[in-house]
């Protein structure tokens, strides 16, 4: 009897165990709750753009919380792999943004965030197809870390 009275006592609380966690699931529209008022960009004029239209794409015109963002953009390239005649087939391509952003309804308060991303393309026998598969590589790199900055912007913004 007594065991039958410790056992569901037992499940009752490994049942409401749970319950109590204080986990939140995020709410993704809410979290995008900003407008950009200003986005000043420096380094890869080609890498920052993209950023740029990208960020725009996430701001919402009436919302409370305005921002100035500043991106900085740094791209290098480095061989991977070369063959046996000596013949690069691969390249490396590192991506490091650093974004710094103001809330306008608190000017003293400004957040820095550092990305870093690397991709590699391969060399191909014409030249244009070479080209192409860096720009394919950096526009997948830029929507990466686009969505990387989006999602950390929009949880600073859900904690305020």
């Amino acid at each position: 009897m007594k065991k039958k009275i410790i056992l569901k006592l037992s499940l009752l609380t490994l049942l409401f165990l749970p319950l109590s966690c204080g986990f939140k699931v995020l709410n993704k529209s809410s979290a995008y709750n900003y407008s950009i008022k200003e986005i000043i960009t420096s380094g890869n004029k080609r890498i920052s753009y993209k950023i740029k239209n990208n960020l725009l794409a996430y701001s919402k015109e009436n919302s409370p919380n305005r921002l100035i963002i500043y991106v900085k953009t740094k791209k290098s390239q480095d061989i991977k792999e070369k063959n046996i005649k000596n013949e690069i087939t691969k390249y490396q391509v590192n991506l490091d943004v650093e974004i710094s952003y103001n809330i306008l309804s608190n000017l003293n308060k400004t957040e820095k965030i550092n990305f870093s991303i690397s991709g590699d393309y391969s060399v191909k026998d014409f030249h244009s197809d070479t080209i192409n598969n860096e720009k394919n590589l950096l526009n997948n790199l830029v929507e990466n870390i686009t969505e990387k900055i989006v999602n950390q912007i929009g949880t600073k913004m859900n904690d305020l």
